[in-house]
């Protein structure tokens, strides 16, 4: 099988490596990849661009595509494909609402009675300001649309909350997608990340997560795409994760099905786990980055034959097969991420007991150097979650570029809490 990755981050490296593995894919190509993903066969190209990249498929004879970045699933590319004949992964773009729409996930969950934060939608500046001035603070705030992961405000005061709306119904801080917002309650308790992989009627989850977003230590800064991730989530039991199951993740594929739009693919839960019970923050359309970094090093069984079976309507939970253990994903930055930052930085390693999956980076002079925000993240796993994180900062101190930033604590949250032995659990 001839498999395309769409994609250049180290989320597709990590499926990519795992692809590669399988004896189903006879060659994997990434399109556009970067020159770190040696696993693959770059094509360059532009995911945004649906007809050029149907062209490459079928230059390239293409067998199976998976999609994995938000902004191409929302923009059709998985119904481009197909109708020229090229079998994905991935929801089309309707299913992708559930991401690329917080208004469309919001309504879905009222209408279905899947648990989350109360809110109200706007369109209007005055109205959302009016709203915001009568609720109780914190509220979140959140961009209709893609904003890749940044669009969400945590308003502590009513001034906050009057710049953020301001900043995205008004100057168009986040693009097009913030001409709509979500005013949500905000909700408290730990926060959990679940990848599944669903065939629009059968559902599997994949070992939790706990995600780090904020840019520095002690969950303070601006928010990014994420600067590390855990798995499994310590604070996931085996009784929350029966209860996820009943009232989350198969009524949110069944409601999809009932509106017209079954989703087939990677659904993501962002969860919070509050004193009333889980509740749903958000839905990824796609696998998470940095989490599948993580998840991925816990994954036994076949990534490709699970993907195609997703696809083909055939999935089962034998499909799924999940090692003992734990695994720990560190992002390596560019100093300033999110905000200005300087690339062109030469960047070297020294081979250690950890992955390295690469993001940020492309070929000058016959090296790699910086090219984004986050360059690398270093992953490993262990038969703790100790002995993962440990090997995963040792590894961080060989590699070397010019300005490198990372969290110096990811994990810490989940060592303080009890580990429980996620593999013990039974769906």
């Amino acid at each position: 099988m001839r498999v395309l990755v769409i994609g250049s981050g180290g989320r597709e490296h990590a499926i990519i490596r795992k692809i590669a593995q399988s004896p189903l894919a006879s060659a994997v190509y990434a399109l556009p990849g970067n020159p770190g993903i040696t696993e693959a066969i770059c094509v360059p190209g532009d995911p945004m661009d649906n007809a050029a990249t149907v062209r490459a498929a079928l230059e390239h004879r293409i067998d199976f595509c998976v999609v994995t970045p938000d902004d191409p699933l929302a923009n059709g590319l998985v119904d481009a494909l197909e109708e020229a004949g090229v079998r994905c992964f991935g929801p089309g773009r309707l299913a992708a609402r559930i991401e690329s729409s917080k208004v469309f996930a919001k309504d879905l969950m009222r209408r279905y009675g899947i648990p989350t934060a109360s809110y109200a939608a706007f369109e209007e500046l005055d109205q959302a300001l009016a709203y915001a001035a009568e609720q109780p603070l914190p509220l979140v705030i959140k961009a209709d649309g893609l904003a890749k992961g940044k669009g969400v405000v945590i308003a502590g005061t009513r001034e906050e909350a009057r710049q953020a709306l301001h900043a995205m119904m008004a100057q168009g801080a986040y693009g097009p997608g913030g001409g709509r917002v979500v005013i949500e309650e905000f909700l408290t308790g730990p926060e959990v990340s679940v990848l599944t992989l669903t065939d629009g009627r059968t559902l599997v989850p994949l070992v939790s997560a706990m995600d780090h977003k904020r840019a520095l230590d002690g969950d303070l800064g601006a928010n990014t795409g994420g600067m590390g991730a855990v798995a499994p989530n310590p604070f996931y039991t085996g009784d929350i994760a029966r209860q996820c199951m009943d009232s989350i993740f198969l009524p949110t594929i069944r409601a999809m099905a009932a509106e017209g739009c079954p989703f087939a693919g990677c659904l993501f839960f962002g969860l919070i786990l509050t004193p009333e019970g889980p509740k749903v923050l958000e839905y990824n359309a796609r696998f998470g980055d940095p989490e599948t970094q993580a998840v991925l090093q816990l994954l036994s069984s076949d990534l490709l034959t699970a993907l195609a079976a997703c696809r083909e309507g055939s999935l089962t939970t034998e499909h799924v097969r999940l090692e003992a253990g734990y695994a720990c994903c560190l992002v390596l930055a560019s100093g300033g991420y999110p905000g200005h930052f300087d690339t062109g930085f030469p960047l070297t390693w020294e081979e250690g007991n950890a992955q390295l999956h690469f993001a940020g980076v492309r070929e000058a002079g016959g090296q790699l150097v910086t090219a984004g925000g986050r360059v690398v993240g270093v992953t490993a796993a262990g038969a703790s979650l100790q002995e993962a994180v440990d090997a995963c900062y040792h590894q961080a101190e060989r590699v070397h570029f010019t300005g490198k930033a990372y969290r110096r604590d990811i994990g810490r949250k989940a060592l303080m809490g009890k580990e429980t032995p996620w593999y013990t659990v039974s769906l």
